[in-house]
Order: C-alpha cells, then sequence, then structure tokens
C-alpha cells in the first residue's frame, strides 16, 4: 500500500541512537552505528522518533511500504521480554539512562600506596584540536578513544594508551564528523596501527563509524581494531 513513513538520511545520522530508544515499535534499530528502518509493517507512520532526532535525519515520505502490523509488533515486543532485552522503560538516548554502580571498596591497608604515570604522549589530544600533519603521528600507533573510556574503563592508560598516540572524542558532544579530519591524518603520516576504543553505547558508533571510513578513504593498508567497553567498565569485545 501507498502511506506515509520514515526515511533515514545516513550521511546526517551520528549514531545517537536517540531515535531508536524513542520508537516504542521497534521498527529502528542501530546497524553499524548508524539508524536503520528495520522493517517497514513495525513503523506506524506517527513519528515519535523525529523530534528525538538531534540532527534531523529523518523525515517523512509517503512510498510503497507493507501496512503497519500492530499485532507483529507486540508479538516482537514479547520476543524481546522473554529473552531480556527489554530493561526498566527508558525514553531518549540509551546514554542518558541512569545507573548506578556498587563497587566493593578496598580497605586502606590493602591498597598500600599505588602510584601510576599517565601514559599521555601529546597535547592536544582531542580530535577536533590535534593538527593533522603534527610530527608524533610519524610512526605512530593511533589510538582513538572515546571520551567516557578514560572513566569507565580503570586501566585505560596501562592497556591502551601506553606506546601509542592518542586522540579522544564524542561524536554526540561535538556535533562533527569525525571521518574527514582522521582521513588527512591517516593519509598524511605514517600511521603503524589504529585501536579504536568505543562505549557500548549506540551514540559511540559514530566514533567507530568516522574511523572505520577514514581508513577506507585513506586508500591505505592499516592493522586495526575496535575494542567496546561497558557502562559499568568491563571489555565487550575486541
Amino acid at each position: 500500500m501507498y502511506r506515509k513513513i520514515i526515511q533515514i538520511n545516513k550521511e546526517k545520522c551520528n549514531g545517537c541512537g536517540a531515535c531508536a530508544a524513542a520508537c516504542h515499535e521497534g521498527a529502528i534499530g542501530m546497524i553499524e552505528g548508524k539508524a536503520t528502518l528495520l522493517r517497514d509493517d513495525y513503523c506506524d507512520g506517527l513519528g515519535d522518533c523525529l523530534p528525538a532526532c538531534p540532527t534531523g535525519a529523518i523525515t517523512f515520505i509517503e512510498r510503497e511500504a507493507a501496512p503497519y502490523d500492530e499485532k507483529a509488533v507486540q508479538e516482537n515486543m514479547r520476543e524481546k521480554i522473554k529473552q531480556g532485552k527489554f530493561a526498566a522503560p527508558h525514553t531518549g538516548c540509551p546514554g542518558h539512562q541512569l545507573r548506578q554502580f556498587h563497587r566493593q571498596e578496598e580497605k586502606a591497608e590493602n591498597m598500600g600506596a599505588v602510584h601510576t604515570t599517565s601514559q599521555l604522549r601529546q597535547w592536544p589530544c582531542q580530535i577536533q584540536l590535534v593538527p593533522v600533519n603534527a610530527p608524533y603521528f610519524n610512526e605512530a600507533k593511533l589510538l582513538i578513544a572515546a571520551d567516557c573510556t578514560a572513566f569507565a574503563y580503570a586501566n585505560l592508560h596501562q592497556e591502551f594508551m601506553k606506546g601509542k598516540i592518542t586522540l579522544v572524542g564524542c561524536p554526540k558532544l561535538d556535533h562533527v564528523d569525525y571521518s574527514e579530519k582522521l582521513t588527512q591524518i591517516l593519509q598524511n603520516n605514517t600511521i603503524k596501527s589504529l585501536t579504536i576504543v568505543r562505549m557500548e553505547v549506540p551514540c559511540c558508533g559514530g566514533l567507530e563509524t568516522a574511523a572505520k571510513t577514514a581508513l577506507k578513504n585513506s586508500g591505505k593498508f592499516i592493522p586495526w581494531q575496535v575494542v567496546t567497553i561497558s557502562v559499568d567498565g568491563k571489555i565487550l569485545d575486541s
């Protein structure tokens, strides 16, 4: 049937995931760091996702599409509840969801006087501020890390930053596409390896996508890996 349905502009999408959280029917999902309409028949055409999008990537269009299937949506929700994929109701960006972690505090006598040295090797470290031809990029092992990772993962300096040039950013707060600048850095310098450390929240997908796009656009073969950190400070995959 010919009806009103959403359309997502992948170029404008910054991967924040706010639309996916706002879509009560589960029609939108995050795939490779970008919002994607998963099924036409899950979209009711009411547009709860539109005001949630900070970049204006979602619009209404009219086209041939399967009719909205409320029964299929309800069945999908029931299946997700069974699988434990639905937690307490939360609207808005998943990165804004309140969570509290109860850490076991170590006794002072068991901790001793522990001092760790920062492994940051250069300044500035923000992606937006660093010059693309900085001398420290030559023969560098490059780490691109989401801002929050240093706070979520206690041993980031020793496990990931040591021996690397570190660039940090947050695609949700900076409201920019990092891929162009990262492409220049990769093209103009001899980068030996690339490590991307991101958080599990959907908005961090924008950082991963930008780094992968830069790697592709650079035309170079550079060994790379992606490491995902959970909000409670665990390595989920690498």
